[in-house]
C-alpha cells in the first residue's frame, strides 16, 4: 500500500514539473552575428587582445555548413534568411525563397507572440544581415525598399546606420515621416540612457555603414548595445536582439588585417557583454556565429628572408595575417552558445538549423 502511495505521489510531482516547465517563460535570446567570422577571426582575439577572450567563456560549440541554395558559397544575404527563415535560398534574397516568395521571418513570428524585438549593426541598418530578419526583398541591394519595410515593422529597437535610405528615399518623404512616427528617432546620440518604456527606439548614426573602428568609430557597438539591453531588459515581455559585427568582412573583403582584427577585438568585447548581461539575468541565451567566413584569413607564420644569403626562413614566434582571397569562402563556421538550451547547439548542422533551434528555444509552434 505504501508503495503504491509513493508511486501515485512520483506521478503527481513528475506531472507538476512538467507543468511548470510548460509555462515557464521562454529566455531572452541574444544572437550575435560576426559578419565573415571564421575560426581565424576568432582566434585573433587570442593573439592581438588585451587579456583572455570572451570566446573561452563558452563550454557548447558547434560547426555550421553555410552554402546557399543557389552557390556553394554563400553571400550574406542568403546566409542571414537562413538563420531568420529557415531556409536555403539564393545569393542576393532577403526573406525570399527560392521562388522570390517571402517567407516569415523569426522576428515576425516573436513579434506575433509578443515578444519585442532588437537589430544592431555597424554597417546600415538595411543591409543584408540586419534586413533579412525583417525585409522581403528579391535583391539586397534594394535598401530604399528594405528601410519602408523597417519603418512599418514591429521591431522594437534598432541601431545603425542608413540615414540615406531613409531621409533621401528616391519616393519622397513617407519613409522619413513613417519611421519618425514609428519610433522615437536619434540621429546624434545614443549615449543617454533610455527612461521612456513607451515609445520604440531607432538609432541611425551615418548616412551608410558606419566608420569602421580603425578609423574612429569610438564605441558604437559597445553603447548601442548598453541602451539595448536598458531598453530591451527593461520590458516584461521576453526579448530576441540581433547583434552583427558587420564590418570583420569588410576587413576580409579589403584584404586588410589591421581593419579586420579591430573589429574582431570590437566585436569580442560585446560578445563579453551579451555573456555579462545573460549571467546577470538567467533565463537568457547568447548564440554567436557568422554567416560565412571572408578573406580566407589566415594567422600564419612570418616569412623572413636573409638579405645577406637570399634564403628565406619561417619565424614560428611571428605571425602574419594572410588572405587567400578578396571573397567568401565555405570553410565550416564555428558556433558558441551558452545558457537557456545552449547544448542544442553543439555538433555539426546546416545554416538553416539555427533557425529550427531558435523556434524551439522561444517555445514556438512547430510549422
Amino acid at each position: 500500500m505504501v508503495k503504491i502511495c509513493i508511486f501515485f505521489l512520483l506521478l503527481i510531482v513528475s506531472g507538476w514539473a512538467a507543468g511548470c516547465q510548460q509555462r515557464q517563460a521562454p529566455p531572452n535570446i541574444i544572437f550575435l552575428i560576426g559578419d565573415g567570422m571564421g575560426l581565424s577571426q576568432v582566434s585573433a582575439g587570442y593573439y592581438y587582445g588585451e587579456g583572455e577572450s570572451h570566446f573561452s567563456r563558452f563550454r557548447d560549440i558547434g560547426l555550421m555548413k553555410t552554402s546557399s541554395g543557389s552557390h556553394k558559397i554563400t553571400d550574406s544575404a542568403a546566409g542571414a534568411t537562413a538563420f531568420s527563415c529557415g531556409i536555403k535560398t539564393y545569393n542576393g534574397a532577403i526573406g525570399v525563397d527560392m521562388d522570390k516568395k517571402p517567407v516569415p521571418t523569426l522576428l515576425e513570428e516573436l513579434e506575433e507572440n509578443g515578444w519585442n524585438t532588437g537589430l544592431i549593426a555597424t554597417s546600415s541598418i538595411t543591409h543584408a544581415t540586419p534586413a533579412s530578419f525583417y525585409a522581403h526583398v528579391e535583391q539586397r541591394g534594394l535598401q530604399e525598399d528594405i528601410a519602408a519595410q523597417l519603418a512599418a515593422s514591429g521591431v522594437d529597437f534598432f541601431a545603425g546606420g542608413g540615414t540615406k535610405f531613409f531621409f533621401q528615399h528616391s519616393k519622397g518623404s513617407a519613409v522619413r515621416e513613417e519611421v519618425q512616427r514609428n519610433f522615437r528617432l536619434d540621429t546624434a546620440n545614443i549615449t543617454t540612457p533610455i527612461t521612456d518604456f513607451s515609445r520604440r527606439y531607432g538609432y541611425l548614426m551615418a548616412p551608410d555603414g558606419l566608420t569602421p573602428k580603425h578609423q574612429g568609430r569610438g564605441d558604437f557597438l559597445a553603447q548601442a548595445t548598453a541602451r539595448a539591453f536598458e531598453y530591451l531588459g527593461g520590458q516584461e515581455a521576453p526579448f530576441f536582439l540581433m547583434i552583427e559585427g558587420s564590418q570583420i568582412d569588410w576587413g576580409g573583403h579589403a584584404n586588410d588585417a589591421d581593419y579586420l582584427i579591430q573589429e574582431q577585438l570590437e566585436f569580442d568585447a560585446v560578445v563579453g557583454q551579451a555573456l555579462d548581461f545573460a549571467e546577470q539575468n538567467d533565463n537568457t541565451l547568447v548564440l554567436v556565429t557568422a554567416d560565412h567566413e571572408t578573406g580566407g584569413f589566415t594567422l600564419a607564420s612570418e616569412v623572413v628572408q636573409d638579405t645577406a644569403t637570399g634564403t628565406t626562413s619561417t619565424d614560428y614566434n611571428r605571425i602574419a595575417p594572410t588572405f587567400s582571397t578578396g571573397g567568401h569562402s565555405t570553410t565550416l563556421i564555428p558556433v558558441f552558445a551558452r545558457g537557456k538550451s545552449s547544448q542544442k547547439f553543439t555538433g555539426v548542422y546546416e545554416n538553416t538549423a539555427i533557425h529550427t533551434y531558435l523556434r524551439q528555444v522561444a517555445h514556438l509552434a512547430n510549422h
